[in-house]
């Protein structure tokens, strides 16, 4: 048993506010502690610079990083945990904690989801880019979620050393039988500007485009920021034809995807989507964009559907052939179902999380 340090910059796992980032952190001290290691978090400090010429900010948040490393260096004379764990690393949110940790008292470091770009090469992020780099760099281990995440990594980074841990999840929660309802497609999704906003509108597109002779009807799970824009993307569809959900907790968000045909969700920018593999794992086939990192967790060998990015008639076209098939619909969904059991549950992670903890550790503690 290893004493782990884990320290998710961006979004710890004791945050208040509920996102795919929290959940994942969550996940991961879960798994490593289901694979027998004790897990400490190291800080509640979030280093997030949402702008790249916010120097007050910048200032601010290295000031508060030195008095938490100072902070942590005195916890760690009576004994110094065996490894530094940072999750989601990237130029928005460096490791200005673990990452110097690590370095200061030698410890092995290793990263899950840390992301570089190419782009951001002026400003603040420049900076904090290159700190992100030299992360990448130190890590005796980096756990990669994505095949995109690993060739930015590896074009920027040659010589880092990289390995494959699929997305996942708990299908516990997901495994009450499928009662599909006809016609009924589910989506559960903040609503935030940017890529989100960009999905719906892609959404409330193809279902624009869905033949009269379809008998459909939406349910959408989430709210956020942007739930007024989104409301208005859907503006011109039949009221009678949505469901507004709001924020739903988990139990209830199992019982939506319990009762639905199908999950539609574009998935514009999506660095996996956890959201996908909770539909998959209910019993939904998904219906997708092949884009981003949504091929990592929906596979057209197993019951999901993508469609070139940008192409809302595809899009209809697919949900229209599984509404109208709702036989096909439901072994498409047991296909997923099954994959995601089998590749991406929290059993298969904590296995694969467990050897690569112990590659990083060379094979046994320190």
């Amino acid at each position: 048993m290893a004493r782990i340090a884990f320290y998710a910059p961006l979004k710890s796992p004791d945050h208040p506010v509920p996102s795919g980032d929290r959940k994942m952190a969550r996940q991961l001290v879960d798994c490593l502690q289901r694979a027998g290691h004790q897990v400490e978090v190291l800080s509640e400090l979030r280093a997030y610079l949402p702008r790249d010429d916010d120097h007050a900010a910048w200032e601010r948040l290295k000031q508060h990083s030195a008095t938490e490393r100072q902070r942590i260096a005195a916890l760690w004379e009576a004994a110094a945990p065996d490894l530094v764990f940072c999750y989601h690393p990237y130029y928005k949110s460096p490791d200005l904690v673990g990452l110097p940790l690590a370095q200061a008292h030698g410890l092995p470091y290793m990263t899950c989801e840390a992301s570089l770009s190419a782009r951001r090469g002026t400003g603040l992020w420049a900076g904090t880019q290159a700190l992100a780099q030299e992360g990448v760099a130190a890590a005796v281990l980096n756990l990669c979620l994505s095949g995109r995440d690993a060739a930015g990594l590896s074009a920027l980074v040659p010589g880092a050393r990289l390995a494959h841990l699929p997305p996942f999840i708990d299908p516990a929660p997901f495994a009450a039988p499928p009662c599909p309802e006809r016609g009924h497609i589910v989506t559960v999704a903040m609503m935030r500007p940017g890529d989100k906003l960009d999905s719906y509108r892609h959404l409330a597109a193809a279902l624009s485009r869905l033949p009269a002779s379809c008998d459909w009807r939406l349910s959408v799970a989430g709210d956020g920021p942007a739930a007024e824009d989104v409301r208005a993307l859907f503006a011109d569809l039949p009221p009678e034809r949505l469901s507004w959900l709001g924020a739903l907790p988990p139990p209830q968000v199992a019982a939506l995807l319990a009762r639905g045909v199908l999950c539609l969700w574009p998935g514009v920018g999506e660095a996996y989507g956890l959201a996908y593999l909770e539909a998959q794992a209910a019993g939904l086939p998904v219906i997708a964009f092949r884009t981003a990192g949504v091929p990592e967790v929906v596979s057209e060998d197993d019951g999901g559907t993508l469609v070139a990015p940008g192409d809302d008639a595809a899009l209809a076209d697919a949900v229209a052939a599984l509404i109208a098939d709702p036989a096909d619909a439901a072994r498409r969904g047991a296909a997923a179902r099954q994959r995601v059991r089998a590749r991406h549950s929290m059993d298969a992670a904590t296995a694969r999380l467990s050897a690569l903890v112990d590659q990083a550790l060379g094979g046994g503690g320190r």
